[in-house]
């Protein structure tokens, strides 16, 4: 590997984790804009001959940390837990509730507050069943269920964010809540909020954003702006070595953006770089082809997971495909494809930004004609009343055929039925918002036991008990004595919420088994003096 200004440069293989290829690691690093020839004895595709050629970018520095906004306090908009003074997770509140809602546990990520940040479960009647807060001025994105080596496992991203994207680190939990690996980015990137799917082959698609000098004389006349370079990794996850990257600026020209530059010219030291493109979300299509969505040129993007060209763009400035009528969206988030055969894919559509484009935002599904190159409208769901949201959202199509918006920037989560039917709505006490929402079976049996806390009274003692992620508590043994050494089961009552209360006569120690709906013991607190 030689720079053309930089010289040769040595270094070491590292092995992907199949073994089914290698990363070379230089020991010094190559200088910004110069080209870098690779001749190898591989027959590397791009090359000729085993030799082939690239130009390095040039970085134009890290997004600037800010810390999370926090959205103004209203009553009730957290739950308060006597057992677990530590958490103040964001409160939600059942709007609507049919009987023919689904079965599965809601999946959020508060991401302004009002007081804590951080992925957060709720079972379907929007009872709490985890939450655990993310550092203080962070915040959380895309907590989902997926399965990695066999199981099934949460995960999420965590980090600051700053003009719509974030930098951060990718996480992996096991069903227990204890941490299975980090991703921390790759060549030289930082994962971003937007996009963090495990593959079947165990890699992860991971976004990130790559602010660059470019000469962008052609569309802004100015030679040296600052632009984000939206960036698709694909990682592998034991190793963290990079198995493909593609970088929008290197497929889609300034041109196609619907986005404004920033007032008066981007030039060298400006806070505000050209976000032309901007990715939000990355799938892995059964044809192992990818699936990309860019909010600021309102396109979708099918990638050759080989080469990283463009196989055929959907909406935009230049669509491969005639949109039929209800088809164009704007600022669209969240694209995934449902269905085979004449394709079919489902979307958020925000329809608000900058400018606004629809005077409310819905959740559309596409059918394409990838044949005859056309775009029709199978189904659209809207929410009442109407929502704008200018950022954010998803659609999740459940394995029931069901259907789970999230409404991105506004603070609700819907589910619709058969024909497009509401039967289940939740918001937000407060304004906060999550960056998508979805649901999923989950269960959890955490690693930690249980909590209790104990006071006395005149009247006798009171217990808070919870167990935060446990999904198959069905009452709660008590177990009470005058020492730590001598206890006996006192009462037996049933879970009811996320922390139950429990008043007994007056006691000197105290403790509680979690049991489940066949009486098994699952786990059992601390014991504890009441004060």
């Amino acid at each position: 590997m030689s720079g053309s200004r930089s010289g040769l440069h040595v270094g070491s293989l590292a092995a992907d984790s199949d073994g089914q290829g290698a990363s070379f690691i230089p020991s010094t690093a190559f200088l910004p804009g110069e080209t870098v020839t690779v001749t190898t004895s591989l027959d590397v595709l791009g090359g000729a001959g085993g030799t082939f050629r690239f130009v390095v970018a040039r970085p134009a520095g890290l997004l600037p940390y800010r810390r999370a906004l926090r959205v103004a306090r209203v009553p009730g908009d957290v739950w308060r837990l006597q057992s677990r003074p530590d958490l103040a997770p964001a409160a939600l509140k059942l709007v609507r509730h049919a009987g023919s809602a689904g079965s599965d546990d809601i999946f959020v990520t508060p991401q302004f507050g009002p007081v804590q940040n951080g992925p957060e479960i709720l079972d379907p009647t929007g009872r709490l069943i985890w939450f655990t807060p993310v550092p203080p001025g962070d915040m959380a994105a895309d907590l989902q269920v997926q399965q990695y080596q066999g199981q099934p496992v949460l995960t999420w991203w965590q980090g600051y964010t700053d003009a719509g994207m974030g930098i951060g680190e990718d996480v992996i939990y096991s069903s227990s809540y204890n941490p299975l690996a980090t991703l921390r980015g790759a060549n030289g990137l930082k994962p971003d909020l937007h996009e963090f799917q495990i593959t079947p082959r165990g890699s992860a698609l991971t976004t990130a954003f790559f602010p660059v000098f470019w000469d962008s004389s052609s569309g802004h006349r100015i030679t040296h702006e600052i632009v984000f370079d939206s960036v698709v990794q694909e990682i592998d996850i034991p190793t963290g070595l990079v198995l493909f990257q593609w970088d929008s600026l290197d497929h889609v020209p300034l041109a196609d953006s619907y986005q404004p530059a920033p007032a008066g010219g981007v030039s060298g030291g400006s806070s505000n770089p050209f976000d032309y493109f901007h990715i939000d979300s990355i799938q892995l299509d059964e044809d192992g082809n990818l699936l990309i969505s860019a909010r600021n040129t309102w396109a979708v993007y099918k990638l050759n997971h080989r080469t990283g060209a463009v196989l055929w763009t959907l909406g935009g400035k230049r669509s491969t495909f005639r949109m039929g009528a209800g088809t164009s969206f704007a600022f669209q988030h969240d694209v995934r494809s449902v269905a085979s055969g004449d394709r079919t894919i489902t979307l958020f559509d925000d329809g608000a930004g900058l400018p606004a484009v629809h005077r409310a935002s819905r959740g559309i599904e596409l059918t394409l004609d990838v044949r005859h190159r056309i775009a029709r409208l199978a189904a659209q769901w809207g929410h009442s009343p109407p929502l704008l949201a200018e950022f954010e959202g998803n659609v999740q199509q459940l394995t029931n055929g069901d259907h789970v918006i999230g409404w991105g920037q506004q603070p609700y989560v819907t589910e619709y039925g058969p024909g497009g039917r509401p039967i289940l709505d939740v918001r937000f006490v407060g304004d906060t918002s999550s960056y998508r929402a979805y649901g999923f079976p989950w269960t959890g049996a955490p690693s930690t036991p249980p909590a209790i806390v104990a006071s006395n009274s005149a009247q006798g003692t009171t217990l808070f008990v919870s167990w935060n992620g446990a999904t198959d508590v069905a009452a709660w043994r008590v177990m009470a004595g005058d020492s730590a050494t001598a206890m006996q089961t006192v009462e037996t009552v049933p879970d009811t919420s996320f922390e139950t209360t429990i008043e007994l006569p007056r006691v000197s120690y105290v403790a509680v088994q979690a049991l489940d709906a066949n009486g098994r013991t699952l786990a059992t607190s601390a014991t504890v003096q009441p004060h």
